[in-house]
């Protein structure tokens, strides 16, 4: 079942009650889920198991040109304990982030993002130790926006060093916009803001539209 947690924003409505999600049972439609992301808003699992969909106001965006990196963790970046991988382990990557007490990240989630993984508009970014998966984060990517989802750690500094890869990559690939959806005092280290959500808006409109590749 799926609910909206918005006002507004009839072109998305639209494209929900037109769209084919039949022919995806137990996932989202791919279409809706990019065209979600186009206008600003992105979805949740409930409690219940209900998709809700959000659009923050003030919205939280990672400026690309201006992350903070501590001393600290540039010497772990450079010092070779982690290894930087792309789309690896999509799923696993996943699956750990919603393994905690409290996740929005049920079945159905898993499934449409694989799918838009499968359709090469979800990525993952991962830091590996050991040969073995140590930490990283998954989101969307669509023109030269790149939309973070949720990210984890099995080995100390992991997600820092798959977050601090992930923006040397969109920087490399001449992204503009890297959007975290909320401030978390472990983002605002790296100097995540707020803004109102009509200047993310804005941004947005530019950013989706631009010819960029992830990979």
């Amino acid at each position: 079942m799926t609910r909206f947690r918005f006002g507004g924003l009839a072109s998305f409505l639209l494209v929900t009650r037109h769209s084919s999600h039949v022919t995806f049972p137990g996932m989202i439609d791919p279409e809706v889920l990019l065209q979600g992301y186009r206008l600003g808003v992105f979805p949740m699992a409930m409690a219940d198991g209900a998709i809700e969909w959000f659009s923050p106001d003030p919205r939280a965006i990672l400026p690309l040109e201006e992350f903070h990196v501590s001393h600290s963790l540039a010497r772990v970046f450079s010092s070779g304990t982690f290894e930087i991988r792309l789309d690896q382990s999509f799923v696993e990557v996943m699956q750990e982030c919603a393994r905690r007490p409290e996740t929005w990240i049920n079945d159905e989630i898993i499934a449409s993002y694989r799918r838009l993984h499968e359709l090469g508009h979800a990525h993952s970014v991962e830091a590996w130790h050991d040969g073995k998966l140590a930490g990283g984060l998954y989101g969307v990517a669509i023109g030269g926006a790149f939309f973070g989802e949720s990210m984890f750690h099995h080995v100390r500094d992991a997600s820092k060093v798959a977050l601090l890869g992930l923006v040397q990559h969109l920087r490399a690939r001449k992204f503009v916009l890297l959007d975290t959806q909320w401030v978390t005092p472990h983002l605002q280290q790296f100097g995540a803001i707020e803004i109102p959500r009509a200047k993310y808006v804005h941004l947005l409109t530019t950013a989706v539209n631009l010819p960029r590749t992830f990979l």
